[in-house]
């Protein structure tokens, strides 16, 4: 097939870069600097900008500090994350399903 009429689908939004978008707008909305939240949730401010930039995989632990220092639940987080992703997911081709069966 002719490289011109070939048509790659975009890659899948990656959830550590989508989670940095959404910390990153709370705390604009919160017009904190990263200072100031990296300090509330205990991590240093280089870590949480890394989070933000979707440079880290930070553990549950590291994400719901952060989210309560945004006065944020994980739950809340999460979901808000899931609805950021779903748009994204929705363009996307769906994925090939593995069939496990029982032997």
């Amino acid at each position: 097939m002719p490289a011109s009429s070939h048509r790659e689908s975009p890659p899948e939004p990656l959830w550590r870069e989508a989670l940095g978008e959404r910390l990153r707008a709370h705390r604009a909305e919160r017009a904190e600097t990263l200072g100031e939240t990296a300090g509330r949730a205990g991590v240093s401010p280089q870590y949480l900008s890394e989070m933000e930039r979707g440079l880290k995989e930070p553990s549950s632990e590291m994400i719901a500090a952060v989210a309560g220092a945004l006065g944020l639940t994980l739950p809340d987080l999460v979901g808000d994350v899931a609805r950021h992703l779903a748009p994204r997911s929705r363009a996307m081709p769906p994925t090939p399903q593995l069939l496990v069966t029982a032997a």
